[in-house]
C-alpha cells in the first residue's frame, strides 16, 4: 500500500483558499467568581426564560432550547438553538463558576454586534469577579 503522502505531498494537494459566505463570531467566557441571582446557578427553568429573554433583547431568534438541572445544589447545562447559531451555558454554583458560549453565524446579515449584546447582557448577570474571555472570527 502506497503511502498517499509521498506520492502527493500535502502542501501540493492542498485546495485554494475558499471565500466563505456564512463567516462568524464564537464568544467564549469562562466566568470565575460570579456574584448573582442564586437562580441562575440553579434553577433550569429560570435560566432558560432569562437566556430566551436575552436572546430575543439582543434581536437574535431561538428555535429551540434544552436546559438539564443537576438537582438540588447542583448546576444547569443548557442550550438555545438560535436560527443564526447558538449559546450554550454550563453551571457550578458550588465553585461560583459558569461556562458561556455565543456563536453566531453571518450569513445573511452581520449579527456579531447582536452576539456581543447577547454576551454582554449574560456577563453582566453573572458579574464574576475574574472573567476570562475570548473572541474567535469563525470560517
Amino acid at each position: 500500500m502506497k503511502n498517499y503522502q509521498t506520492v502527493v505531498p500535502i502542501a501540493q494537494a492542498a485546495a485554494p483558499a475558499v471565500q466563505r459566505q456564512a463567516t462568524g463570531l464564537h464568544l467564549i467566557g469562562d466566568l470565575y467568581g460570579c456574584i448573582c441571582d442564586s437562580r441562575l446557578m440553579l434553577d433550569a427553568a429560570y435560566l432558560e426564560n432569562f437566556c430566551k429573554e436575552r436572546v430575543a433583547a439582543a434581536g437574535l431568534t431561538t428555535v429551540g432550547s434544552l436546559f438539564h438541572s443537576f438537582g438540588e445544589g447542583g448546576g444547569v447545562t443548557g442550550v438555545v438553538v438560535l436560527a443564526e447559531s447558538h449559546l450554550s451555558i454550563h453551571t457550578w454554583p458550588e465553585s461560583g463558576y459558569v461556562t458561556l458560549d455565543v456563536y453566531v453565524c453571518n450569513y445573511s446579515e452581520n449579527n456579531r454586534p447582536k452576539a456581543q449584546k447577547l454576551f454582554d447582557d449574560l456577563l453582566a448577570a453573572f458579574n464574576p469577579n475574574d472573567p476570562h474571555l475570548h473572541r474567535v472570527d469563525r470560517a
